[in-house]
């Protein structure tokens, strides 16, 4: 009959055995690896932080490996080519991973309904990049939606949005020409002191006489720091905005452009508003008063979310123009979106 201490010793044996062959094992395949190119052993991967194999240099990091999931857009070209954006992120983040994605797909509109994106292409992260140095260090240029997921705010980076999924929203006190009900709405972000916006200002006026009855026109103010005087001006128009007379006072406004562009006070405005019929008294007040600002602020506000940093900025519903559109460009972006 076996006794316990033969039974021990036979246990013993066997574990040995079966270690001995799991550490020769894991032997072989090291060296196979190594022979095939198939791979690395962890054991390998450990005694290095660069190596070669297959024509490719393999490089360690510290930082966990980081998922971005890229929206976008396949149809719209070359505006929304997300390489450029993906070299920049590799130089400062190698460790991502970026996994493309169809805005139109079942996935697509999921993210981009749960995250708000209103912009493409659109670079969604997943939680591992919260772990990161870079992400510690530029924490600014992320939304921190939800907890395990964060997304790249591109206007920050400067660049410039390829495709617009919704247009801007027109609010109820915004300057506005036309057909109020219009399925197509053409929404011009300006600058009164910005010589563009009053190249294009003419194409504009004349577009808005020839689809008055077919599009409603919208003008927002984006008055930018390099010029000293465009908010001053913003807020004039406004003041005439309240006596109807917004777009007759934006036409003075672009035709005397370079004159009251050297002052630095408001008395020309005010001058303006008396050569055009308007109550001076109650005009005087709104501005002295800066009784718009606010309402300017929030147009600013409104293109800084969009991603606009220059003028003038057209929108044709979600058609993006930059610069000094020509009337028949701008004809053809309006025929398009109404014969759709």
């Amino acid at each position: 009959m076996e006794s316990k201490k033969d039974k021990r010793i036979k246990s013993l044996i066997s574990i040995t055995i079966l270690l001995g062959g799991l550490f020769v094992g894991s032997l072989f395949v090291d060296i196979a690896q190594i022979i095939k190119g198939e791979g690395f052993s962890s054991k390998n991967l450990n005694q290095s932080d660069i190596f070669e194999a297959n024509g490719k240099t393999w490089v360690a990091y510290n930082e966990p490996a980081v998922t971005v999931k890229v929206i976008n857009d396949d149809s719209c070209g070359n505006k929304c080519d997300p390489s450029e954006a993906l070299v920049w992120l590799r130089r400062v983040l190698p460790t991502i991973n970026a996994q493309k994605v169809s805005f139109n797909s079942q996935e697509g509109k999921n993210l981009i309904g749960e995250f708000g994106i209103s912009t493409l292409p659109a670079f969604i992260f997943d939680s591992n990049v919260a772990k990161t140095d870079f992400y510690n260090q530029a924490k600014v240029l992320f939304d921190d939606v939800k907890d395990d997921s964060y997304v790249l705010k591109t206007q920050e980076l400067g660049l410039t949005p390829g495709e617009y999924l919704d247009a801007p929203k027109v609010n109820d006190s915004d300057p506005t020409f036309g057909k109020a009900d219009s399925k197509v709405k053409v929404v011009v972000f300006s600058d009164f002191q910005c010589p563009y916006c009053k190249m294009f200002w003419s194409t504009l006026r004349d577009t808005m006489k020839n689809y008055a009855d077919k599009v409603l026109f919208v003008y927002k103010h984006l008055p930018l720091d390099i010029h000293p005087q465009a908010d001053n001006a913003a807020l004039a128009a406004e003041c005439a905005q309240e006596q109807n007379k917004f777009w007759e006072y934006g036409d003075k406004l672009y035709a005397t452009q370079d004159d009251w562009g050297k002052t630095t006070d408001t008395q020309l405005f005010k001058t303006y508003a008396q050569q055009l019929g308007l109550n001076t008294a109650q005009f005087n007040q709104c501005l002295d008063g800066q009784k718009y600002q606010s309402m300017i602020d929030a147009d600013k506000n409104q293109a800084n979310d969009l991603g606009l940093s220059g003028t003038p900025a057209i929108f044709v519903n979600t058609q993006f123009k930059n610069g000094v559109v020509s009337a028949d460009d701008l004809k053809n972006s309006i025929d398009q979106e109404l014969n759709k």
